[in-house]
């Protein structure tokens, strides 16, 4: 059996090369014939004394070819002839019947069973399939007996350059800092060709820029794109749009080509020193405003971005140092000047402060385009408040004895308006301080007197609030507390504890203590109550009793003493007094009656 090809491929894509390929094909169609002709053994059967000799031979003059090869992507009309089957045994009377099998057989590639001609009823395509392995035999067509062994071969589709490159990830993202050197790499390109790369240069691809110049190459070889341009500010220009083209065949003409476009950002450094839009900024605050209280904020603009337009911010100078502060907000870009002291309008109407704004994070690479700091001068007006008056002290504190007579002034206070008009004060007792109402108050004067009679015993301490309110505005009062101490006089007499009553036997010795009596008084004089006990007039004269007196302080007691002259039972009575006041000679009596029983000699005592 001998295999020839005796039809060419058609090359109706590219009649470019169509010549070349003809002529190709020609000498390999000569080529082929040569080479595949081959005869075969007339499939008898061998004797059994065959020898190995022979059947070696035999073999050997079998199917000795392996492989066709066919162009891909033919468009012709008819079929497209692969090659032709044959065997030495086929005497042309239609006797051997030529089968295919395998990959593609009756459905790709078909066989004239009587001819052995195989033809493709398919379009064949290597980036599909780049090669199909059938099976080959001849057979009897009556008897069906194989003729020959069946034998393998390969039909391989060779490729063309009917696909171009082709980027898979496009279009892409890049981004390369500003200021980069030249030859800095922004982005690896590959683009992939699906033609053989075994194959010719259908596969061997070739990167050239089309658009992006002069700001950025690209690596013909390997697709590296690169700065082109040296200096390229991110403020001036942030985007850039490139387009990269791949192109088979080495770049050479009839070469196909793919494009892709790379979007890169130019990102930010720290290339930029901030700057203040002012030399001067004028802020003002009312002087009431609580410490803490925002003035106003500042800012030095950074043409940079993020963390490289990041500031601080510190008063260097100026006499508002110590009243005023300045912090960074939380997006570091501005400063806020806050109250750190209080203010007076009265006192300061205006500060001046030195503020320097700078850099959070410095590129050590770019500290030549410093200093990536700035000054500015910030002037800060106070402005007036009518604010409540003030009184000279912030609190008051006053002594008065109780016996003091009405409308006697005991304390003076006073206030002023701090505003500069300096306005009238009127003064009053915040009436629930003083529910009893036992104070006045001299509404121009400040004068504070009683209106009713005080008893220490009863109220010993006043706490009273005084406002003070300007004439032209009634709603600015000021408070203040004055704390009224009532003075002890002694205008109370001292009295018993509780009601007494002893009983003594009549047989009781002389001087024997009957009982033991005690007296308290309401009074605090300095140094102590001193009390001294007599007994009353009408039983001064009873020879019985005596009283003793025990010349106590604060807590005084006396003792009775007993003398027996009779059995009968009596009461008596003694009289208890203070001494004397030294200061007001005025001595407060009282009597009490004290019964002492006596008792039967016969009764227990």
């Amino acid at each position: 059996m001998a295999v020839t090809i005796t039809h060419p491929p058609t090359f109706s894509f590219f009649p470019q090369i169509c010549v070349c390929v003809c002529v190709c094909v020609c000498f390999f169609f000569f080529f082929f014939c040569y080479i595949f002709h081959f005869t075969s053994c007339d499939f008898k059967r061998f004797p059994q004394e065959k020898t190995v000799a022979e059947l070696l031979r035999r073999v050997k003059r079998g199917w000795v070819w392996n492989q066709f090869f066919v162009l891909e992507e033919y468009t012709g009309l008819e079929p497209l002839y692969i090659g032709k089957l044959h065997s030495d045994m086929d005497q042309g009377d239609g006797n051997i019947r030529y089968i295919l099998s395998g990959e593609g057989a009756n459905s790709t590639f078909t066989i004239d069973d009587s001819t052995g001609d195989i033809h493709a009823i398919q379009r064949l395509d290597r980036e599909v399939k780049s090669q199909y392995v059938l099976r080959a035999q001849a057979r009897h067509r009556v008897t069906g007996r194989p003729l020959e062994p069946e034998s393998e071969f390969i039909v391989k589709i060779q490729d063309i350059n009917d696909n171009e490159p082709k980027f898979l990830d496009g279009p892409y993202q890049a981004s390369v800092p500003e200021m980069s050197p030249i030859g800095t790499s922004v982005i690896h390109l590959t683009a992939t060709d699906a033609d053989d790369p075994t194959y010719g240069n259908s596969a061997r691809v070739v990167y050239s820029i089309l658009e992006g110049q002069p700001y950025f190459s690209v690596e013909p070889k390997t697709g590296i794109v690169r700065v082109s341009l040296a200096d390229m500010d991110r403020e001036v220009r942030e985007e850039y749009q490139v387009v990269i083209q791949a192109k088979d065949m080495g770049g050479q003409m009839g070469g196909l080509a793919g494009t892709t476009t790379v979007n890169i950002t130019l990102s930010d450094v720290n290339d930029n020193p901030p700057k203040f839009a002012q030399k001067l900024y004028q802020m003002s605050v009312p002087e009431s405003a609580p410490v803490g209280s925002v003035v106003g904020r500042i800012r030095a603009k950074d043409r940079d971005e993020g963390a490289n337009a990041e500031m601080t911010y510190r008063i260097i100078d100026g006499d508002g140092r110590d009243t005023f502060d300045i912090t960074t907000d939380p997006t570091n870009l501005f400063g806020i000047i806050t109250i750190k002291k209080t203010l007076d309008f009265e006192s300061k109407r205006s500060y001046t402060l030195k503020v320097e704004g700078s850099n959070r994070h410095l590129d050590p690479r770019y500290l030549n385009k410093g200093p990536f700091s700035d000054i500015t001068i910030v002037h800060v007006s106070v402005e007036d408040v009518d604010e409540a008056p003030e009184f000279s002290a912030p609190f008051y504190y006053a002594e008065i004895p109780e016996d003091v007579e009405i409308g006697t002034i005991f304390k003076t206070v006073s206030a002023r308006d701090p505003d500069a008009a300096n306005n009238s004060i009127r003064y009053s007792i915040e009436r629930t301080s003083d529910p009893g109402k036992y104070f006045y108050m001299d509404i121009t004067s400040g004068a504070l007197m009683t209106v009713l009679p005080l008893d220490r015993e009863e109220i010993a301490w006043h706490n009273i609030t005084i406002l003070a309110m300007e004439m032209n505005n009634p709603n600015m009062i000021g408070s203040v507390s004055v704390a009224v101490k009532v003075i002890d006089i002694n205008d109370n007499p001292p009295s018993l504890t509780q009601y007494y009553e002893a009983f003594v036997c009549e047989n009781a010795k002389a001087g024997q203590l009957i009982q033991t009596v005690t007296a308290t008084d309401p009074d605090e004089p300095t140094g102590g109550q001193h009390f001294y006990y007599s007994l009353a007039p009408e039983a001064a004269s009873n020879p019985n009793f005596t009283l003793r007196d025990n010349q106590g302080y604060f807590i005084n007691k006396i003792s009775l003493t007993l003398y027996i002259t009779n059995r009968l039972c009596q009461s008596t009575s003694n009289t208890l007094c203070e001494k004397p006041d030294p200061q007001t000679n005025h001595t407060p009596k009282r009597d009490r009656t004290l019964r002492k029983l006596l008792c039967r000699t016969d009764h227990a005592c």
